[in-house]
């Protein structure tokens, strides 16, 4: 047996590792053994590169493997969930950057150093460099997509849109003039310097490209910005794979992109807007565009000791966490205070909005951070019905996604999004610092209806508060 032929088995080996780590990435229960076969999958893939390519010194392979594995496991380790979206914005942006290297590797091995003529070499067929310049666009509108989405979410820039003027028309010309300059390198025979010069201008377009089409996103779009970055970091490795003929990248790209195409389609659902509107409609733009606003009337709040009077006697609680509870860290505590009132006969389950927090799942892994079991973590659609009938909702820092709104205000700017509709509960206890508008920048009803209260301050100091409170007022349950 060959080589090629055990490279080619490995890769096959790699490849239905892949679509097993993705399949069970989409569940909870098994989303770890996942994320571990997947990984098993990348280091076959690698194996089988070096298997194919016959590469027997490792030196340098070695290096970039101990690099690799002692920046992921120093993140995974170090990383607080607060920012985990910006770190899975720059693991996108890398992506992107490894794509867009790759083809131009390519572009300068087949074609700057095998030009000895001075015009280019015609050792790559058109289909092939179409394919090339495509790898080098897309990558790099990834990397510097991405690295505006780390700075928005990291707050080193602002996360409301940055609307320049002309920005679509920048946007088409940038878009066209990278297309028409890889289309004519691929079918014209142009000078060597002018061949050099239309690369690196096509890789300059397009990262500039990429920064002009996620500044003008606001923050409350993050979520689909980075599913669709994901998406495009996939289409750029399968394109890669195309040029070098590597099966399993293509097979691989293929996948991250279709999925993150059909996760970033599920996040526009559930905000009940479509990816155009996403892309180019600078929602989030502060003033609100629309939808009440102005000073919020008959406010109720209250303090944790009275919180945890009502939650004393609660038999049925729904939790709603939001980006608030990522803030801060307070997953643990929200755990403890759960485990008491399930300790006290209540019933506690938590609802999942899709785009709750500043990436998809963003939640989910916050509550499995605190061991929260996954059988209490319910989704929008098949938890609404239930908050009719039930005694008490804690909602922790979401503010958008519970905002009643969304079905009444035909002039809200999130007239129609589908949110999580706790104001059908007996009571609701909203936790903030203040009442502070969301992303959208639209006053919330929510906070001025008869059965809401509002439970000011830090989200673990409050949780750790009515723990505290119902510990002392209820006999038997500190033990």
């Amino acid at each position: 047996m060959s080589a090629q032929d055990v490279a080619q088995l490995i890769y096959l080996a790699s490849a239905i590792l892949f679509v097993v780590g993705l399949k069970r990435l989409t569940k909870v229960r098994t989303a770890q053994a996942g994320n571990m076969i997947a990984g098993i999958a990348m280091l076959l893939a690698v194996v089988g590169a070096l298997v194919e390519y016959q590469i027997f010194s490792y030196q340098w392979i070695a290096i970039g493997l101990i690099a690799g594995s002692a920046i992921g496991a120093f993140a995974a380790q170090r990383v607080p969930m607060t920012e985990m979206p910006e770190m899975v914005a720059i693991f996108n942006g890398v992506g992107g950057a490894a794509s867009g290297l790759v083809a131009l590797s390519v572009f300068w091995g087949e074609i700057v150093e095998k030009s000895v003529t001075g015009t280019m070499a015609a050792s790559m067929g058109a289909d092939a460099a179409v394919t090339l310049f495509l790898s080098i666009i897309i990558g790099m509108v990834t990397l510097t997509g991405s690295v505006v989405a780390y700075l928005k979410l990291s707050g080193k820039i602002s996360g409301s849109p940055i609307l320049i003027p002309g920005r679509h028309v920048i946007n088409a010309l940038l878009l066209i003039g990278s297309l028409g300059a890889g289309v004519y390198m691929a079918f014209m025979s142009t000078g060597l310097d002018q061949t050099v010069s239309l690369a690196l201008g096509v890789s300059a377009a397009a990262a500039l490209l990429g920064v002009l089409l996620v500044i003008p996103i606001g923050g409350a779009d993050m979520p689909v910005v980075i599913s669709l970055l994901n998406s495009y970091s996939g289409v750029a490795a399968s394109a890669t794979g195309f040029i070098i003929g590597n099966k399993v990248l293509i097979i691989s790209g293929a996948m991250v992109g279709a999925a993150g195409l059909i996760l970033t389609q599920i996040m526009c659902v559930a905000m009940n807007r479509s990816l155009a509107n996403v892309v180019f409609g600078g929602f989030g733009e502060e003033g609100g565009g629309g939808g009440k606003s102005g000073e919020y009337e008959n406010v109720t709040s209250c303090g944790p000791e009275e919180a945890a009077m009502i939650l004393e006697n609660a038999s049925s609680v729904i939790v709603v966490p939001g980006y608030g509870l990522a803030v801060a860290q307070a997953q643990h505590a929200v755990r403890e205070l759960a485990d008491l009132l399930e300790k006290n006969g209540a019933e506690v389950r938590y609802a999942i909005h899709p785009v709750a927090g500043r990436m998809p799942g963003h939640m989910n892994v916050l509550l499995a951070e605190a061991d929260v079991p996954y059988e209490q973590l319910v989704e929008m659609d098949e938890i609404n019905p239930e908050f009719a009938q039930t005694d008490v909702v804690i909602v922790i820092g979401a503010n958008d996604v519970v905002n009643p709104a969304s079905l009444t205000d035909q002039e809200s700017p999130i007239y129609g999004m589908p949110i999580l509709e706790v104001h059908h509960a007996q009571t609701v206890f909203v936790i903030k610092r203040g009442l502070g508008s969301g992303f959208a920048g639209v006053k919330n009803e929510l906070f001025e209806r008869d059965n809401t209260m509002m439970v000011f301050g830090d989200a673990k100091k409050v949780i750790q508060g009515l723990t505290s409170e119902l510990k002392e007022s209820v006999p038997g349950l500190a033990a």
